[in-house]
C-alpha cells in the first residue's frame, strides 16, 4: 500500500496505520479472531505458529489456551503492532514468544497448530505464501486460515475511491493484494483451495456479521485497514477534504452498516505414509 508511482511499502504501510488499527480492536479485530481460535482449537502443551499476528488478537488468547506448557510463536513484520502485543501480554505469558520477522520465509516446523487471520490476503505469491505455512505444521497437524468474505466492506472501497482527486487509485490498483484472492471468497472455494495446497479433511465455516457505523468509525475503518493504501501519498489539507467527501458519500448513500462477514477453514497436514 503507498502511492501509485513506486512498489508500495507494505510494512511501512502497516506500520503507519498501527494506531487506527489498534482503535478497531473491540469492534473489528478481537470478535473476529476470537471466532477463529475457537475454531482452531488451540489446546494445552500445544506449539503453534501464529502468523501474521498484528497486535496479538489471536495470538494471546492462543497463548492462554495453549498454558505454561505450551509455545506460541507470533509473527509479523509490522513492528509497532508487534510492540503492542508484547505489552500487553507482559510477564504473565512466557510462552508467547512475538517476531519481527516476514512469516512467508520463517523456517521452523513443526508446529501442532499453525493459523493465520486474515493474513495470507497480502503474501506476495497467495498460494507459495499458504503452502509455506501448511509446511510449517507437522504431519497431522492443523492449519487454520481465516479470509474475507464476498462483500465485505462493501460499499466503503467504492465511495473511497470517489472522495479521491481526480486519478486517485482504487482499491485493487493502491493495494498490493495477491492474484487470486477473488476465488477464495466463498466458504467451498477456500476449502477447495486449500484441499489443492494438500490440507486433508478441511471443514470451511461462515461467520457473519455486521458492523454499524458511525462517521468516527468509518473513518478509522479507512485509516486502519488495506484502504488506508488509497490514500497514497496524499498530505494532510487532501485526506481532510477526502474525509469529508467520504462520509458525505456514506450518508447520502445511506449505508448503516457493512459486511465484515469471515471465512474460517480448517485442515489437516496428511501424515506421511
Amino acid at each position: 500500500m503507498g502511492d501509485k508511482l513506486g512498489e508500495p511499502d507494505l510494512a511501512g504501510g502497516f506500520a503507519a496505520a498501527a494506531a487506527a488499527s489498534i482503535e478497531l480492536d473491540d469492534a473489528l479485530w478481537n470478535p473476529i479472531s476470537t471466532a477463529a481460535v475457537a475454531r482452531a482449537h488451540p489446546r494445552f502443551d500445544e506449539l503453534v505458529l501464529d502468523a501474521c499476528c498484528g497486535d496479538g488478537a489471536s495470538a494471546l488468547p492462543t497463548a492462554e489456551l495453549v498454558g505454561p506448557g505450551g509455545v506460541v510463536d507470533a509473527v509479523d513484520f509490522a513492528e509497532p503492532l508487534v510492540d503492542v502485543a508484547r505489552e500487553r501480554a507482559g510477564e504473565r505469558m512466557p510462552q508467547l514468544r512475538l517476531h519481527v520477522a516476514d512469516v512467508t520465509t520463517w523456517e521452523p516446523t513443526g508446529y501442532d497448530l499453525v493459523q493465520c487471520v486474515l493474513g495470507v490476503f497480502h503474501f506476495p505469491d497467495l498460494d507459495a505464501g499458504t503452502r509455506h505455512l501448511i509446511e510449517r505444521a507437522r504431519p497431522g497437524g492443523r492449519v487454520a486460515i481465516t479470509v474475507w468474505a464476498r462483500g465485505a466492506f462493501e460499499p466503503l472501497p467504492e465511495l473511497l475511491a470517489e472522495a479521491l482527486p481526480d486519478g486517485g487509485a482504487s482499491l485493487d490498483d493502491a493495494v498490493p493484494r495477491a492474484a487470486g484472492l477473488e476465488s477464495i471468497d466463498t466458504a467451498g472455494s477456500l476449502a477447495q483451495w486449500l484441499t489443492g495446497l494438500g490440507l486433508a479433511g478441511v471443514r470451511s465455516h461462515t461467520v457473519q456479521r455486521h458492523l454499524d457505523l458511525t462517521p468516527e468509525l468509518s473513518w478509522t475503518l479507512v485509516e486502519g485497514t488495506a484502504l488506508r493504501f488509497m490514500l497514497g501519498g496524499l498530505g494532510a489539507p487532501a485526506v481532510a477534504k477526502v474525509r469529508k467527501r467520504f462520509l458525505a458519500a456514506i450518508e447520502a448513500r445511506g449505508v448503516p452498516s457493512i459486511d465484515v462477514t469471515t471465512l474460517i477453514a480448517i485442515g489437516q497436514r496428511p501424515v506421511e505414509v
